[in-house]
């Protein structure tokens, strides 16, 4: 939906790969995964897969790189950005402790530097709506951090 709320008529392959991206992580069992999405949906969506699954591991290491060359994994991953962040905004605030949420989350708040760089990367490469939505996402995110006191910060 997201997607579809930002680009005009997207592609039918980028919607399968926005709605399977996490399918890898669930389905270990099967080999080669990708040889299964490819039989079924054709070669761009395991490709578009396979790219944000790098995307989500690079998420691990230290300084994870930013690509914006890609515009179909652009749209998908700035729409998983979108969903998952203000997923998370709305898992802090039903918790009823949005401090207490974001401060056992100490890995999430190191990545908030890497995700503003990202929106600003993509910004110009995104449609602007989409953008938008994933700064104010950013911007709420950031917001509800800075409710945490600083001795849980560490």
């Amino acid at each position: 939906m997201t997607i579809g709320n930002h680009v005009r008529q997207p592609a039918p392959d980028l919607i399968a790969a926005a709605l399977l991206h996490d399918v890898p992580d669930f389905v270990s069992e099967i080999p080669d995964i990708y040889q299964v999405l490819a039989a079924e949906y054709g070669p761009e969506v395991p490709r578009i897969i396979a790219a944000l699954q790098a995307e989500h591991r690079a998420l691990d290491t230290p300084d994870p790189p930013i690509c914006v060359d890609d515009l179909p994994v652009l749209l998908a991953s700035t729409a998983d950005k979108i969903v998952a962040l203000g997923s998370l905004l709305r898992r802090a605030r039903a918790s009823h402790d949005v401090p207490g949420f974001f401060a056992r989350r100490p890995a999430l708040r190191a990545l908030l530097p890497h995700f503003r760089a990202y929106q600003h990367a993509a910004g110009h490469r995104v449609p602007a709506g989409m953008s938008a939505r994933l700064d104010v996402t950013l911007t709420l995110l950031e917001q509800a951090i800075a409710t945490i006191p600083t001795a849980s910060r560490s």
